[in-house]
């Protein structure tokens, strides 16, 4: 879902270094001013620190146009507004709650049963699997199952860097021959990873790229994806109940806590912390937060932010819990600390998963947007800081080495959805297709500003937050005994946790993918 934003993003970097500009620009080049909207009937603070630096308004402050940017890409800016009626509200408020609140009350019962259901039809896939093999008469095609697709992806992506186009569009033949969208994980795998390949070797990688972008993944549709995705995966549940956990227990006493979020998106980490503040003895305590997130091409740059404040406010307001929301927009390099508003004594937390990986970090630029940010963070003071990051190597800049890192990762990641969730499921294609497919397109097709997946490794990170003034502390024993029982017990016995250097770690099959930290300045 936030793809279109990032993509828009470099888009932006391109035009200023047309113009000769630095990005990211001074206050002196901002096309529009910062608008306060603070709906009283939601009793939400929601401010909307957006810079509308975008090529899908090309308008300054009273509808001036900005004669830099008009000539610059009229039908970028079309394609650019296209999705620019966001449809949020469209969306039921229902279907929100059955995924927000889905360990809550009733929704409780009816997860826990999607969650059987789909470990049933796994176990009944496996053992027809096993059946069909016992009863096989024929001799299978050899040459079929002899195709090691992996391989042949790995030639593929030589070829491409170097430039062997006669070779490369062979063993593509091949590899399309082979994979499909609705095969198993590997073909599966093989078929977006073609569709990445064949973008770079017409150099066409950021066009298509953009037209996978703009083709958005409704609301709806990703909330079916999230929804799957958490009753069978434990990467994202466990790290918001490990933030969200620790987060309660570190601010127990407080009266005022305030959570600044690095990438809220819809704020699905929010609702059962607002319910167990709600339940905290003695009343619970008055919770600000800052939701950020990048701004979204089109008019309405911070409209999913705002719409996000505004169901959490509903949720507050649900469970008596004394709430405010300040929204900010824009990209994060460019955030001042007076936007975050932070009040003396409440206690502050940076809260910010799986989102740093898509901050860039060019070597021909003095510095990172990864150390601004976290000078940023710094500078906040925060009582806790933490952060998940996806623990993997393909943000190199050499493509085959960055394919070959980005191969591993992603038949993890098809492998564990071909094990833990049917074939024929929707939502399984839904998740391959618009979340997973898009950013291996990325990685694979896209160079420079435009390549916005850019992980490194938990010890990558590490260094970087020793860096920038943090020291690490860990987390509570009984909290990380609790996550390991869950991830234990109520997943497939082929995903891990483990602990490293204070660092907890989750993965599949012996590969560490995402891992989560705690840390506050020094």
């Amino acid at each position: 879902m936030l793809q279109e934003s990032l993509d828009f993003q470099a888009k932006e970097r391109s035009f200023y270094e047309v113009l000769g500009q630095k990005y990211p620009p001074s206050p002196s080049q901002e096309s529009a001013p910062n608008d306060q909207y603070n709906p009283k009937e939601d009793g939400i603070n929601v401010e909307n620190n957006n810079e509308v630096n975008t090529k899908g308004s090309h308008f300054e402050k009273r509808g001036k146009k900005n004669h830099h940017a008009e000539e610059y890409d009229c039908e970028e800016e079309r394609r650019s507004k296209l999705p620019a009626v966001h449809t949020e509200f469209e969306v039921p408020t229902e279907e929100f709650d059955e995924v927000l609140l889905c360990t809550v009350g009733e929704r409780e019962k009816n997860f826990e049963a999607y969650r059987t259901e789909l470990i049933n039809a796994r176990s009944k896939n496996t053992l027809q699997v096993k059946r069909a093999k016992g009863r096989r008469v024929k001799k299978p095609n050899k040459t079929k199952e002899m195709i090691d697709l992996r391989s042949l992806l790995m030639n593929c992506a030589q070829f491409v860097a170097a430039d062997d186009r006669g070779s490369a569009k062979e063993l593509l033949r091949q590899i399309r021959e082979h994979s499909s969208p609705i095969g198993n994980g590997i073909q599966r795998l093989a078929h977006y990873f073609a569709d990445g390949l064949e973008a770079r070797l017409a150099g066409t990688g950021s066009h298509i790229h953009k037209a996978i972008v703009y083709k958005r993944t409704t609301a709806s549709d990703f909330l079916k994806a999230y929804y799957t995705s958490l009753a069978v995966c434990p990467f994202q549940a466990i790290s918001t109940f490990v933030s969200s956990t620790f987060i309660a227990m570190k601010s127990e006493k407080a009266m005022r806590v305030h959570v600044i979020d690095f990438g809220i998106l819809y704020g699905f980490q929010w609702p059962t912390f607002i319910q167990n503040l709600s339940e905290r003895e003695g009343g619970p305590p008055k919770l600000r937060v800052t939701g950020i997130e990048v701004p979204q091409p089109g008019f309405r740059p911070a409209e999913r932010v705002e719409d996000t404040g505004h169901r959490l406010a509903r949720y507050a307001e649900t469970f008596n819990v004394p709430f405010e929301f300040n929204a900010i927009a824009q990209n994060w390099e460019t955030i001042k600390i007076e936007d975050f508003k932070i009040e003396k004594g409440e206690f502050v937390a940076v809260n910010c998963l799986y989102r740093a990986g898509n901050l860039p970090d060019e070597a021909s630029v003095a510095e990172s947007s990864r150390t601004m940010v976290l000078q940023l963070i710094r500078k906040i003071d925060p009582d806790i800081f933490i952060h998940g990051i996806i623990n993997a190597s393909f943000g190199l800049p050499f493509f085959v080495t960055r394919f070959r890192q980005a191969l591993f990762h992603f038949s993890a990641l098809y492998d564990m959805l071909d094990a833990n969730i049917p074939r024929e499921k929707p939502e399984r294609i839904l998740i391959e297709r618009d979340l997973i497919g898009k950013e291996a397109v990325n990685v694979i097709a896209c160079e420079g500003w435009s390549r916005v997946q850019r992980p490194e490794t938990y010890k990558q990170w590490r260094v970087r937050h020793l860096k920038a003034g943090f020291f690490q502390i860990p987390f509570e024993r009984k909290l990380m005994d609790n996550a390991m029982y869950k991830v234990r017990n109520s997943y497939h016995r082929e995903f891990i946790i483990d602990e490293d250097d204070k660092w907890l770690l989750l993965g599949w099959k012996g590969r560490m993918m995402y891992a989560i930290s705690c840390w506050q300045p020094v």
